[in-house]
């Protein structure tokens, strides 16, 4: 008899998964179960990834991305558990947690099902654990913000049960869908997920029928899950606001029809407002600092230019015309945030270099565009020296006081790293971080047990909070081969959210982590240095597909009469316009079709092999495809393209 089926639905993370699938296997030692994860079509290689490495698990491969109720509804109805687990993939749990969690519910009749106490990738406790429903006065609650005002509220903060602990067990209204550990036989009294809900609210659906069909659902803190994601991922964008109370909007019309009818247009109102309030508010992010470099530029520019014309151009009452004002100096100052921003000035971290080398080629292509233009409308070589002597100071100066205010989001990226494991698992993530060129200072191993510590390792583990406040630690790799969940969860909440955590997983060549609840987990999917995966990669890639783009425009007649790629070239032009295409890529269906951690990119008009026709064999090409993304630059994908477009 199988005693538990566990259902994971998996969108793009599969080396998340990758460490879930591992974590799942360990707590399930003893029990008789099943493993489901369907598959939402991801682009990843997802499918047939887990095909190679968990040959022994069921897996369903849908063709579209049908949402998280409706692929969970197709495990349901496979499995043959007595009971029902649906669990997110970027989750790691504890060895114990299964056991503990049957152990509950074959002790408690009258749990429908139970969750468990979750943390983010960071050790901090996730709120989301135990919910309340969202009725009408809860919802406007947690709207209004007022459960962050007062966290332990009855009332205020009843989305979050805040008046009862987080320590200890209790029956709570909603359980979170990461973790939902359910009765089979409950939900074939009460159905399955209600596929109304495509995201958001049908954990909150099901643990209302849960309890009106008789039944409770329990929060059971003494296991515990690593959930990486988090509630609160991209919960500033539109897009978030508008799924998150839309479905807010579908479980209030379905079971507060007749008492909310007011409340619901309120709410949709709200839904609009907040959506408004996270455009603005993402709008800022991006172009507040840009608008107060302006500012300050044009400020400092109108007075360099009042000095210079008061009192060393004083000769016949000399005044610079208001053409000045109006468009040269606004053209000088768009100049220099161009530059800034293809240096990686807007970037974060704040490195300075960044910013200095955008100054000097935004003042170099001002001082040569100068050069050209007639006699008339020169107006003076002093203001272009002066003023890049005041956009270099306000620019750095501004961003040195932001890394004041803010030291934690603009701080070095600079690793200094310790893992937990033993020499042999060790060493091999060292080799992984050298190899993929990670900067980092490495500290040593600590061992994972508390045995005498010798050469060549750091200390023990039980000296691990020592070792990081000693040696200033910001990054712990977890060996997930050398060290229990249960332990590498209990450090984390120890040390806290100082550090930044990872884990390693027992096989393959994936770090997987993430530094806040508030970061999407799979942007840490592989977290290795691909310098076309940079923000300022992905930029220059870009530019450069625009730059081949007005190339080839200008250069008609020469490629439709001289080039045997006139085709392709035709083909893919406007598409690589319009940013659905790159000019040059890995290979056809790469990504989806190999075992690979290169980083994603647009389909391409050309691929790496076609600059290299006598290079068959497909190892030295996947070599080719790693170094290409690992050390990006525009050189070396003009040569690319330049040797696409003219081979025979």
């Amino acid at each position: 008899m199988v005693q538990l089926s566990i259902i994971i639905v998996n969108y793009n993370v599969k080396y998340f998964l990758e460490e879930c699938l591992h974590s799942v296997k360990r707590s399930l030692k003893n029990i008789s179960a099943e493993i489901f994860v369907v598959d939402n079509n991801s682009v990843d290689g997802s499918v047939e990834w887990m095909q190679q490495r968990f040959p022994d698990i069921h897996i369903i491969a849908n063709q579209q991305n049908v949402g998280f109720s409706k692929a969970n509804n197709q495990a349901i109805r496979l499995a043959k558990g007595e009971f029902i687990l649906l669990l997110n993939p970027d989750t790691v749990v504890q060895e114990d947690t299964f056991e503990k969690c049957l152990h509950f519910m074959q002790s408690h009749l009258n749990a429908g099902a139970v969750g468990v106490k979750m943390v983010d990738g960071k050790g901090k406790y996730l709120p989301e654990s135990k919910r309340g429903f969202p009725s009408p006065a809860t919802a406007l609650y947690k709207m209004m913000g007022l459960h962050k005002i007062f966290p332990t509220s009855k009332i205020f903060n009843q989305y979050y049960v805040g008046n009862l602990s987080s320590a200890e067990t209790n029956a709570v209204p909603v359980l979170a869908g990461a973790f939902m550990f359910i009765r089979k036989n409950v939900l074939d009294k009460i159905g399955l997920l209600d596929e109304d809900f495509f995201m958001y609210g049908e954990d909150i659906d099901l643990s209302w029928r849960i309890i009106k069909a008789g039944f409770k659902n329990y929060y059971l803190p003494t296991t515990q899950i690593i959930h990486y994601k988090g509630e609160s991922t991209k919960r500033a964008t539109f897009n978030y606001v508008k799924h998150f109370y839309n479905a807010m909007l579908i479980f209030l019309k379905k079971h507060f029809a007749q008492k909310a009818t007011a409340f619901i247009l309120l709410l949709q109102c709200a839904i609009f407002l907040r959506g408004i309030v996270a455009y603005f508010k993402n709008f800022s992010e991006k172009f507040l600092l840009p608008f107060f470099d302006a500012a300050f530029i044009y400020v400092g520019l109108f007075f360099i230019k009042s000095f210079w014309e008061n009192n060393i151009k004083t000769a016949d009452n000399f005044r610079y015309p208001s053409e000045f004002h109006l468009f040269v100096l606004p053209v000088y100052i768009l100049i220099w945030l161009l530059c800034l921003f293809f240096s990686g000035g807007y970037d974060k971290p704040i490195k300075m270099i960044r910013v200095f080398r955008g100054v000097v080629f935004g003042s170099l292509m001002i001082a040569s565009v100068y050069a050209f233009l007639p006699e008339t409308a020169r107006f003076s070589r002093a203001i272009i020296l002066l003023g890049s002597a005041w956009v270099m100071a306000t620019t750095l100066f501004i961003r040195q006081l932001l890394k004041w205010i803010s030291p934690e989001e603009n701080s070095s990226d600079e690793r200094r790293i310790v893992v937990v494991g033993t020499n042999e698992e060790a060493n091999r993530v060292h080799e992984m971080i050298n190899r993929l060129g990670i900067h980092h200072e490495w500290l040593g191993a600590i061992h994972p047990k508390n045995e005498t510590s010798e050469n060549p390792y750091l200390a023990r583990i039980s000296q691990l909070y020592d070792v990081v406040a000693i040696f200033k630690i910001n990054e712990i790799i977890f060996c997930a081969k050398d060290i229990s969940a249960q332990e590498i969860i209990h450090w984390m909440t120890t040390i806290g959210a100082k550090v930044n955590y990872k884990i390693v997983g027992e096989e393959g060549m994936s770090i997987v982590g993430s530094n806040s609840k508030n970061t999407a987990g799979d942007l840490y999917a592989m977290d290795f240095s691909f310098s076309i995966a940079t923000a300022f990669g992905k930029r220059n890639k870009m530019m450069l597909d625009y730059l081949v783009c007005a190339i080839l425009l200008m250069t008609v007649p020469i490629w439709f009469l001289f080039s045997s790629q006139r085709t392709k070239i035709l083909n893919n032009f406007f598409q690589i316009v319009f940013r659905k295409k790159t000019w040059m890529g890995y290979k056809n269906n790469f990504l989806k079709n190999q075992s690979t951690h290169l980083p994603k990119l647009l389909p391409s008009a050309f691929f790496i092999a076609d600059a290299y026709p006598e290079i068959v064999d497909e190892p030295t090409l996947q070599h080719l495809r790693f170094l290409y993304a690992k050390n990006y630059s525009v050189l070396e994908d003009v040569n690319l393209i330049w040797k696409c477009l003219w081979r025979k």
